[in-house]
């Protein structure tokens, strides 16, 4: 890896805020935001990447490539979820397992912004496609890992909850209101209905008000550099926190925890080339196949699989997978692109 897109990456304002965040727990720091604060820089960020990436599909159009690339993403939203349960479950019994595996399955937003702001300062061009990517692979994780965690549930447990649906048909439709909880915790959690309503309304402006852009651009560009450096000053503080969780997961998770994401990146790699994906568009294909959720994956996996612990799923995709993706794992999946994917 070379080591000068390291140091680009550390010395970035918005890493530089995440690693403030993180040295004023370890030193004892009462440095904290307010709770309503990071929700709405969260809401804020999805809404802008949204906006502008309907925007610049409205511009590029929706040609074989972006209809390839988007398929492959969805695609992987399926598989890693699926080969991340396989390899946990060596360990891990069924629930914990699929919770984990829907959490690797999909994707981090702001893992996803943090490597646009990294192509920005790299002068590297990437298309506004890849937000359609990152909006569709949420959700079939997390139904994927609902599935995997009935699937493997012991006899007793799934009898046990057959039974329940039966006697909550009177009620209020039994198994079926259960699946449409999941279905619409999964397409229309609020991260997943901001990103896609983002993307629809950018798009229809850009095609059919483009006067309305330039109006956008103070909000939607302007002040988002900040927000982000915002955002992951509170992420740090959090990502701190979590990593006295860490305890609890022993070597096998915190390992996975490190490992998966450049094998996934690997794979992500490989697809890209065979789409011929250009080198901007390649690093963030390959951070959505490398990172991991943490907010709407647990939320979901908090009210359809109470049997799997929040402290391993949690601590994981956030204590470590995110501090490496934004840390080491950009600059290094940036240095496998250039080696592989030609410039042009």
């Amino acid at each position: 890896m070379q080591s000068s897109l390291v140091l680009q990456n550390l010395l970035s304002a918005p890493v530089l805020f995440f690693f403030l965040g993180i040295l004023g727990v370890l030193v004892g720091s009462d440095l904290e935001i307010p709770s309503p604060l990071p929700k709405l820089f969260s809401l804020y960020l999805l809404l802008a990447i949204g906006f502008k990436g309907g925007m610049e599909l409205a511009h590029s159009g929706l040609g074989p490539q972006v209809l390839l690339t988007i398929g492959a993403a969805v695609v992987m939203s399926l598989l890693v979820p699926l080969t991340s349960f396989l390899l946990l479950r060596l360990r891990l019994d069924g629930y914990n397992a699929a919770a984990i595996a829907a959490s690797y399955g999909s994707i981090s937003a702001v893992t996803f912004i943090t490597a646009e702001s990294f192509l920005n300062v790299l002068e590297v061009n990437f298309d506004g496609f890849m937000v359609a990517a990152l909006a569709l692979m949420e959700s079939p994780a997390i139904v994927v890992g609902v599935i995997l965690a009935k699937l493997s549930a012991p006899a007793e447990d799934r009898e046990s909850t057959g039974d329940q649906e039966n006697g909550g048909d009177q009620e209020n439709g039994g198994g079926s209101l259960r699946w449409r909880e999941v279905l619409q915790e999964a397409f229309l959690n609020g991260s997943v209905y901001l990103l896609i309503g983002s993307l629809v309304i950018g798009y229809v402006v850009a095609a059919f008000s483009p006067a309305g852009l330039e109006k956008m651009d103070p909000f939607t560009e302007k002040l988002f550099y900040g927000a982000l450096c915002f955002f992951l000053l509170d992420m740090g503080i959090v990502a701190a926190q979590r990593l006295r969780d860490l305890r609890q997961t022993g070597a096998f998770l915190i390992g996975f925890s490190l490992l998966a994401p450049p094998v996934h990146a690997l794979v992500g790699l490989l697809v890209s080339a065979l789409l011929g994906l250009s080198q901007g568009n390649t690093l963030l294909f390959m951070v959505l196949c490398a990172s991991a959720s943490y907010i709407a994956v647990p939320a979901a996996m908090r009210m359809t699989v109470p049997q799997a612990n929040p402290s391993l799923y949690i601590s994981t995709a956030l204590g470590l997978t995110f501090p490496f993706n934004v840390v080491i794992g950009i600059p290094l999946y940036m240095a496998l692109t250039r080696h592989v994917i030609p410039v042009g």
